[in-house]
């Protein structure tokens, strides 16, 4: 929860099931208005502390180089740190130059820390000037659906990014649950029953892997 000193008004941080809150930026690929960006697709936005850092090159480099992941599950990336976009400009040019990886994703310019403050990007306690490393996992509604936070000394890990993203996919596909450490391939969990008729008929369901009537598991 953020207060705004300007207005005595309490701004809310986005939680999950929210609407993610509109705004336009600055970035590395031109200007861009969050409602209007990526068009019926998923968006995986995420922050760093600041360019020219070692945790945030592996980490922005991660991203960059399983982009293609990306766009094979229908989703766009969205970078954002506290600096300038001239700033931005010269770290995806000196990674470009020192390691082969390209950042070809826009990041946003956050100077005036507006979508950082929005989205719960700066904690006070962690920092005031840096965002933390969250992830915001946006589906082609424009809803939130999984929110990631990271301090600014713990990398994140991109194979549970896109594991996570797979999930969120399949669980709205085919209407089901994902039980512990889910990978593609694994068996879902099947929606437990809502009544005493639909608990007797999963009873006497042999077509899934049954541990009692609330837990049962099926191959897609």
């Amino acid at each position: 929860m953020e207060t705004n000193t300007e207005t005595n008004q309490v701004t809310m941080m986005p939680r999950i099931g929210d609407m993610a809150p509109d705004f336009e930026a600055v970035t590395t690929k031109g200007k861009i208005k969050l409602s209007e960006f990526a068009k019926d697709k998923w968006i995986l936005m995420f922050s760093h502390p600041a360019d020219f850092t070692p945790v945030c090159t592996t980490e922005m480099s991660g991203f960059a180089q399983r982009k293609e992941e990306f766009e094979a599950l229908n989703t766009e990336l969205l970078g954002l740190s506290i600096d300038s976009v001239h700033a931005h400009l010269g770290w995806v040019n000196n990674v470009r130059e020192k390691t082969g990886v390209y950042f070809d994703f826009p990041i946003i310019a956050d100077l005036d820390m507006k979508v950082s403050k929005r989205y719960g990007m700066l904690q006070p306690n962690e920092s005031e000037t840096a965002a933390v490393r969250a992830v915001f996992f946006i589906d082609p509604n424009k809803k939130i659906r999984l929110i990631m936070y990271y301090p600014l000394n713990v990398g994140r890990n991109m194979d549970e990014i896109l594991r996570a993203l797979k999930a969120l996919q399949t669980s709205d596909k085919y209407g089901v649950a994902m039980p512990l450490n889910w990978k593609p391939g694994d068996k879902v969990i099947v929606p437990p029953p809502k009544t005493l008729d639909e608990m007797n008929q999963r009873l006497n369901d042999d077509s899934c892997e049954r541990t009692d009537f609330y837990l049962c598991k099926k191959s897609l």
